[in-house]
């Protein structure tokens, strides 16, 4: 069975940092695309980052977090990492990695881990 446990969420100033984890289960980890994903209130979930799951890794970001957020991937923990740096109150979301395939069918979402960014 898929399964992901996202950590590492809390409550941060405004320019202040947070490195996420992300362990995913049940599945063969370096087949897949990772990506981190985030959902504001009243807003629909929305793709932040994504990684190859390679030997050299190809990094994709949202334009909103391009340059002060970073992927990273440990195949052998089978955790993908998401170090944000320079957060902003927008920032301010549940955070959640899933495998892009899954992901774009909406599928195997874990809890979440929430960032909240105080102004």
């Amino acid at each position: 069975q898929v399964k992901f446990v996202e950590s590492g969420g809390g409550s941060v100033q405004t320019g202040g940092s947070l490195r996420l984890s992300c362990v995913g289960s049940g599945f063969r980890y370096t087949d897949y695309v990772m990506g981190w994903y985030r959902q504001a209130p009243g807003k629909e979930r929305e793709e932040i980052a994504k990684i190859t799951t390679t030997d050299n890794p190809v990094r994709v970001y949202a334009d909103s977090v391009q340059g002060r957020f970073v992927i990273s991937t440990d195949n052998r923990r089978r955790t993908v990492y998401l170090q944000m740096d320079s957060l902003k109150p927008e920032d301010s979301a549940v955070y959640y990695c899933n495998a892009v395939e899954w992901a774009r069918r909406d599928i195997d979402w874990g809890q979440g881990t929430q960032v909240t960014v105080l102004s």
